[in-house]
């Protein structure tokens, strides 16, 4: 049975805590900044967890980790 190849993409995004939780960046924060509240652009500089529906999903890109 041949290695399964990791997502590129997901490898840079994407960390694995030790916990098994998937740890990510927000999303809407590289441009547009000017629309958006200052509440709303602080609230995006924090990190967040995928969610459980996608938790599956990030397992089959990372299947190594």
């Amino acid at each position: 049975m041949p290695k399964i190849k990791t997502h590129s993409g997901a490898k840079k995004r994407i960390k694995i805590t030790k916990s098994g939780l998937a740890k990510k960046t927000s999303a809407n924060r590289s441009h547009k900044l000017i629309g958006k509240s200052s509440k709303q652009k602080r609230r995006l500089r924090e990190t967040s967890y995928v969610d459980a529906t996608s938790k599956e999903a990030v397992k089959k890109l990372l299947p190594y980790k």
